[in-house]
C-alpha cells in the first residue's frame, strides 16, 4: 500500500476513534466516513464497509479474499446491493479501519464508495455472455472506472455520480435513467443518457448523444462531471443530484452537455482502445432444466442464478460456492442490480454442481424481491425493509403458490429508492400513517414500474398501507392469481382491463 493511502486510512482510524468516544457527531462522522465507503450503522456502535466492484464482476480470487476478511474479523452479514457492490456489516468501530486496510490490500478500493464521489460503475450483469445482447460493454466500463478513480479527489462534486453501461434492451442497470448511462446499440455504438435518477423527484434521463464510438466514452464522462460541477446545487443537498439539473436547464440540458463535451474533446487525450477477448471455454450441454439455469450465448455454457433471500448472505454460503467453483476454468461471479449473484461460464456438469451449492436461495419470483438494508441498520432509514420482506415471505409460504403467482417486489426503507421501489411492478417505500392522531409504521405503495428499454416508467404511487397489512395483501394477491391459473403479470393485466 502506498504512503498516501496509508495516511488516509490512518486519518480514518483517528476520526473513527473520536466518533466512538462521542467527540464527533453522527452527522459529521457520516460526512467524513462516506468518502471511505463506510457508514456507522444505526445505534453508532458498529459500521459497514462498501467494496467497489466494477460492474459487479467478482473473480474467484476476489471471492476467496472476501471470505478470508469475513473469517478474520468475524463478519457474518454480507449484503449484495443494487449498485452491484458488496457491503460488509456489523463491524466493530475499533476494527473497521483494519478491515478497510485488508480490503484495499486484497484489491477492493473502498474509497469513494460513499459520499459526494463517482460511485461504483454498473454494468449489465450478464454482459459478454447474454443471449441477444448487442455487445459486451464490460471493457468500456473498466476504462471508465479507471478514469473516475483518477478523478476522485481532483474535482469536488455537489453529490454522488452514478455511471452505467447497458448491453441490451433488458436495461438491467437502468442506463436510460441514471446520472450517466451508456446504452449499447446493435451497430456497436452507444446512445448516451444523462441527468436521470430515482428517489425524490425521479426523472428519466435525457438523451444527449446518439451513435457514439466506444473510443470516446471518457470525453462524455468528463463532460458530465463538468456539467454537474457547473449546474449542480452545492448549497442544498436535497437538490444536489444530477436529475435536478433538468429543472434548472430544461430543454437546454443537452446543449449544455454538448458544450462541455466540445471543451473536453478540444483538450483531447482521452481516446481509448478496446481489445475484446473471446470466450473459448469448451461447452457441455446440461442434463437438466431449472429456473435458475440460464443458457449463455456460448454453446454449452451456462450462468447459474443465486438470489440470497433479502439480498443478505454469509461467509458459510460464499465459501460453499467458492469450494465448488475454485477449480472450474473461467468461472466467475457477477452481482446484479437486483441483488442477485450469477455464477457464469459453467459447462453443463459444472452448472449442476453450482445449482446444488446454491440451494437455499430464491426459488420463486417473490423470493427474488429486492430490499435495501433497512432502518434497523441504516441511519437514514424510516422503516425496516428487510423485516417487511421476511414477514411477507413467511406469510405466503404456507400457501405454496406457484413460483410466478406473485411478482418480485422492490422495497426501500425510505424515499431514497435504494431498493429501487419506483421500477417494480409492485414497490414499497417506508413512510408513516396517522390514524386517530397517532403515527403508525407504514409503506407507500407503487405499482406499474418498468425498466425495460423503450418501456421505462416509474410506478404510480397509489397510497399508504400499514406495515402489518402488507403481508395479508400479498397473500390475497397470491390467492387471486393462483385461482386464475395465470402468472401475476397476466392476472393483473386482465384485472385492469376488466376493472379499469
Amino acid at each position: 500500500m502506498n504512503a498516501e493511502l496509508q495516511e488516509m486510512i490512518d486519518l480514518f482510524r483517528e476520526k473513527t476513534e473520536q466518533f466512538a468516544k462521542g467527540e464527533i457527531s453522527v452527522k459529521d462522522y457520516k460526512g467524513f466516513s462516506g468518502a471511505y465507503g463506510s457508514y456507522a450503522q444505526r445505534g453508532a456502535q458498529s459500521s459497514m464497509l462498501r467494496l467497489r466492484i466494477t460492474g459487479g464482476r467478482l473473480s474467484k480470487d476476489g471471492l476467496k479474499s472476501i471470505i478470508g476478511i469475513c473469517r478474520k474479523y468475524g463478519i457474518e452479514k454480507i449484503h449484495t446491493t443494487t449498485c452491484e457492490t458488496i457491503q460488509l456489516h456489523d463491524i466493530p468501530l475499533d476494527r473497521i479501519a483494519d478491515v478497510m486496510y485488508d480490503a484495499i490490500e486484497s484489491g477492493f478500493y473502498t474509497l469513494g464508495g460513499g459520499g459526494d464521489f463517482p460511485r461504483n460503475i454498473m454494468v449489465s450483469p450478464l454482459s459478454g455472455v447474454e443471449k441477444g445482447e448487442n455487445f459486451d460493454v464490460s471493457p468500456y466500463a473498466d476504462k471508465a472506472a479507471e478514469y473516475l478513480l483518477s478523478q476522485l479527489y481532483k474535482v469536488k462534486l455537489p453529490r454522488k455520480l452514478k455511471v452505467c453501461f447497458s448491453n441490451s434492451p433488458e436495461n438491467a442497470v437502468h442506463a436510460t435513467f441514471r446520472d450517466l448511462g451508456f446504452v449499447s446499440r446493435p451497430d456497436g455504438l452507444f446512445d448516451v443518457y444523462a441527468a436521470g435518477g430515482m428517489g425524490n423527484n425521479p426523472k428519466m434521463g435525457v438523451k444527449v448523444a446518439e451513435a457514439v464510438s466506444g473510443s470516446k466514452i471518457l470525453y462524455y464522462i468528463k463532460a458530465m462531471i463538468a456539467l454537474f460541477c457547473k449546474y449542480g446545487n452545492y448549497d442544498n443537498r436535497a437538490k444536489a443530484r444530477t436529475r435536478y439539473m433538468q429543472d434548472v436547464l430544461g430543454d437546454r440540458l443537452a446543449a449544455e452537455f454538448n458544450a462541455r463535451l466540445d471543451e473536453a474533446e478540444a483538450e483531447g487525450g482521452l481516446d481509448i482502445e478496446i481489445c475484446a477477448e473471446e470466450n473459448k471455454k469448451p461447452g457441455k450441454t446440461a442434463g437438466i432444466s431449472h429456473r435458475r439455469l440460464i443458457e449463455q450465448k456460448q454453446d454449452g455454457l451456462y450462468a447459474v442464478k443465486f438470489h440470497p433471500i433479502c439480498g443478505v448472505t454469509n461467509p458459510d454460503t460464499l465459501e460453499k460456492i467458492y469450494d465448488t467453483i475454485k477449480d472450474m476454468p473461467q468461472v466467475s461471479l457477477r452481482i446484479s442490480p437486483d441483488e442477485t449473484i450469477y455464477i457464469i461460464n459453467c459447462d453443463g456438469s459444472e452448472a449442476e454442481q453450482v445449482l446444488t451449492a446454491t440451494e437455499g436461495g430464491a426459488e420463486s419470483d417473490i423470493e427474488e424481491s429486492v430490499a435495501c438494508i433497512g432502518a434497523s441498520v441504516c441511519q437514514q432509514g424510516l422503516r425496516d425493509s428487510q423485516e417487511l420482506l421476511a414477514q411477507i415471505l413467511k406469510a405466503v409460504k404456507p400457501y405454496g403458490f406457484p413460483p410466478n403467482a406473485l411478482p418480485k417486489l422492490h422495497i426501500s426503507g425510505c424515499p431514497s429508492s435504494c431498493g429501487t421501489h419506483q421500477i417494480g411492478s409492485i414497490g414499497f417505500h417506508g413512510k408513516g400513517k396517522v390514524i386517530d392522531k397517532k403515527m403508525y409504521p407504514a409503506f407507500s405503495v407503487h405499482v406499474g414500474g418498468c425498466d425495460l428499454q423503450g418501456q421505462e416508467r416509474f410506478g404510480d404511487e397509489l397510497g399508504v398501507i400499514l406495515t402489518e397489512d402488507i403481508p395479508k395483501l400479498m397473500v390475497e394477491l397470491g390467492k387471486a392469481a393462483t385461482e386464475s391459473d395465470v402468472d401475476y403479470h397476466e392476472f393483473i393485466k386482465a384485472y385492469l382491463e376488466k376493472n379499469g
